[in-house]
């Protein structure tokens, strides 16, 4: 809980006015039994109208004050709860926005979704109830107890032996509650999996007629969540009927030994009454605390869970400039004996630990390759082959395990993340068309003017059919661009790519869907119009790569062939096989 505060002492002058507030509404709730008590024992019995009007006059303006109060300091509580929680919900995505592969691979997205939505509205509740429940419960509970021992003691002694009691079965039952609350949240993650896994691959889903084995598959992982969360609740639900059973027989012995007090002239009628009514605010006291301790629970396994995330240590950090140089090589782009494996996933836990990767898999070995600027080189191999995480590397989304990642004579390590990005254009595998108008998904926040909207369309391939609808580049995407087809998808990314004349480009399998016509010119233009960049090409079609300057064939993460279309074919059976099926499968 510590991580809250670091949001929420900026509101300390709010919250304690809201608590001083609530308190105040709640010792006037307090007196509204004690001035009935006066009215019926002591105006009353006086048989004059007009005392009697006043009291109860008072008992109606200290009502009035009570809501009022209490409305008061709820809006109050829900206005910290509300901006607290927006600056949380900012924090935690700019995190998630910058964690490194390594972070992200070990948090993983969907425990992120659930972290942003479920963690979050268990925290929020709790800021606005501890500021209002947390007030009221344990004045209610302690003001009774104080008022009735100021009325009668002999009655009162009856709440005190029930009082602790109570108090210390409400608090261990809500510390069981914090792991239980935590597996609950971990069931959340899963089943966010499953859900994205779904709405994102629904077509598959259909095409294959699995619909009832993916329900299956969420109706076990639901079942689980329920089975948690059924535990989890029921414990913490514990303490309610026992808080009630205990609570009414006080009450009843209350009554029983309150009647023979009276009879026996000890104590008068109004006190029985208040009595009734403070053993009511009594019980609203605990049970407010079971609430209080209840949402904690939830709330401290939440707010764990979203400071290990917003609390990660920068994952990669930046070497100086003397460190990173590299002077003995004029290539713009350089991989210097590298060696990487992606670190197995484990999403720590609630606790505040931090996420540590367990198993490592071997990925890529002694990659050694150098490219000139403005020159080009393609990357070809069967799927796993290393050849995305080449590009992982070399926009430092992870940094190499050995070797050296250069750019423009510097080590990647030492640039600023946001300088280093900006050199690049890139099309990754299967990248996002976002719902939004074509426009906005191509100039994405750059400030693009329309001469080079315009000519990024073109060189893409994609002015013809974006012409083609009436409202141009206002067109509006559907979400993942489901109203695009493939190819139309693939033109529109590679003219987000294109749009701002990068200094080296990146294609990563871009032209999987594209027509081997509409693929010629769409290298073509890129040759015409952006030559000064330097070109990286990751494809499943030798035609796309077989002009570059230069190939590297890639097998289980490590280079089996390097040179050009002409010196492969003569030294590297793995691209000859290549070819020989490729060109086949044209003829």
């Amino acid at each position: 809980m510590k991580f809250l505060w670091t949001y929420l002492k900026k509101y300390v002058l709010i919250i304690l006015g809201g608590m001083c507030i609530k308190l105040i509404g709640t010792a006037l709730e307090l007196l509204i039994p004690y001035v009935m008590e006066h009215l019926i024992d002591n105006v009353v019995p006086q048989k004059d109208i007009k005392p009697v009007l006043l009291w109860g006059g008072i008992m109606l303006i200290l009502a009035i004050l009570v809501r009022v109060l209490n409305v008061t300091a709820n809006q109050m509580s829900v206005r910290v709860a509300k901006r607290s929680i927006h600056e949380i919900r900012r924090d935690l995505f700019h995190t998630a926005l910058n964690l490194s592969g390594n972070q992200m691979d070990a948090v993983t997205l969907p425990s992120l979704i659930s972290r942003m939505t479920s963690d979050t509205y268990n925290v929020q509740s709790f800021i606005q109830s501890v500021q209002t429940m947390g007030i009221r419960a344990p004045i209610m509970l302690i003001g009774g107890i104080t008022v009735t021992l100021a009325m009668d003691r002999g009655l009162a002694s009856i709440l005190l032996i029930l009082s602790p009691i109570l108090i210390v079965l409400v608090v261990f039952v809500s510390m069981k509650g914090i792991p239980l609350y935590d597996q609950v949240q971990r069931s959340m993650d899963d089943i966010v999996r499953i859900m994205r896994e779904n709405i994102t691959g629904i077509r598959v889903v259909k095409a294959l007629s699995k619909e009832n084995y993916e329900i299956g598959r969420f109706s076990e992982q639901n079942q689980t969540m329920a089975k948690r969360d059924i535990k989890a609740s029921v414990t913490m639900a514990m303490p309610g009927p026992l808080v009630t059973l205990f609570l009414n027989v006080g009450l009843t012995i209350v009554v029983i030994v309150g009647a023979k007090r009276v009879d026996a002239g000890i104590t008068k009628p109004g006190v029985i009454l208040a009595f009734l009514t403070y053993f009511n605010m009594i019980m609203m006291g605990v049970m407010g605390l079971n609430r209080v301790f209840m949402m904690f629970s939830k709330a401290n396994t939440s707010a764990n869970r979203i400071a290990a995330v917003v609390t990660l240590p920068e994952d990669l950090s930046r070497l100086s400039p003397e460190e990173g140089a590299k002077a003995t090589s004029t290539d713009y782009v350089v991989f210097d004996h590298v060696r990487f494996s992606y670190s197995g996933s484990e999403t720590g836990t609630a606790n505040d630990q931090r996420f540590a990767g367990s198993t490592r898999q071997s990925c890529l070995e002694d990659i050694d390759f150098s490219i000139r600027k403005g020159g080009s080189l393609g990357i070809i191999g069967a799927t796993g082959s290393g050849k995305t995480t080449i590009i992982n590397l070399l926009m430092r989304f992870y940094d190499p395990d050995q070797g050296h990642v250069f750019v423009d004579g510097r080590d990647v390590r030492t640039w600023d993340r946001d300088e280093l990005h900006r050199l690049f254009g890139v099309v990754f595998q299967n990248d996002v068309i976002f719902a939004d108008t074509i426009r906005e998904n191509i100039s994405f926040g750059r400030s693009l003017d329309e001469g080079m909207l315009d000519q990024a369309l073109e060189d893409a391939m994609a002015s013809e059919f974006v012409g083609n609808y009436p409202d141009g580049a206002d067109h509006l995407s559907a979400i993942h661009g489901s109203n695009f087809s493939g190819g139309q998808k693939q033109r529109l990314l590679i003219a987000r790519a294109l749009a701002t004349k990068p200094q080296i480009l990146i294609l990563d399998d871009s032209s999987s869907a594209l027509d081997y016509r509409t693929d010629a010119n769409l290298r073509q233009a890129i040759r015409s119009h952006h030559g000064e960049a330097t070109l990286i090409v990751i494809a499943q079609r030798i035609s796309s790569i077989m002009s570059l300057d230069e190939i590297i064939v890639m097998d289980e993460g490590r280079m089996i062939g390097r040179g050009t279309h002409e010196h492969l074919m003569k030294t590297c059976p793995v691209y000859q096989e290549i070819f020989k099926t490729q060109m086949g499968e044209v003829a």
